[in-house]
Parts: C-alpha cells; structure tokens; sequence
C-alpha cells in the first residue's frame, strides 16, 4: 500500500490510469487499525489489477474534508480522477472492502 499525502493524492491517485483503492484511516480509529491489516492483504492480493493507497487523515485533514470523508474508516474507489464508489464507517467489513474490490476489477 502506497502512503499518500497533500502532497502526492493528485499523482498517485487521480492521474492513475487503474482503478485506486483509497484507505482513509486514523491512529485514534481503533476499526481503521483492526481492518488494515486485512486491507494490506488485500492489496497485496489484486496489486497486479488495481491501486492501493492509504491517506493518514491526521496529516491530511484538508484533504479528507475535500472529498466528504467525514467518518472513518473510509474507503473510496477512484477511476480516471473522480471518485466513482465509497464505503465508510464503523460497521463495514473486509469482506464488503473484497466484494467491491471484486465489482471494479469486472468493469
């Protein structure tokens, strides 16, 4: 998983020509840290098929309010610069992370 920041989102991201899965996460969201070493499995799992990347909102919290990440954890899905699909809060699963993965890798 590619650390983002302010500093590189646009690169990393929304200039990507795969689809980017973004972690946002905090080192105060006791779920953000129970899921992400499941979401570091996953990245590992589809790296040959689509992006990985984690943003620290801590850091980063003007970039988080840019893109409505209100409450974490959050992961949003980015093709071609826009953001095209969003899970957030304390009740979704890795597995619902995997299920979506899955849906963006058949389009």
């Amino acid at each position: 998983m590619l650390e983002v920041t302010k500093e590189n989102f646009a690169q990393e991201v929304l200039e990507s020509d795969q689809v980017v899965m973004v972690d946002w996460w905090g080192p105060k969201c006791e779920h953000c840290l129970e899921l992400m070493p499941d979401i570091e499995k996953l990245a590992e799992k589809y790296k040959d098929k689509m992006k990985f990347c984690s943003v620290n909102v801590s850091g980063n919290r003007r970039l988080a309010i840019s893109y409505k990440v209100l409450g974490l954890p959050a992961i949003l899905f980015f093709r071609n610069g826009e953001k095209i699909d969003e899970l957030s809060g304390q009740d979704i699963t890795i597995e619902d992370i995997e299920s979506k993965i899955q849906q963006y890798l058949e389009k």
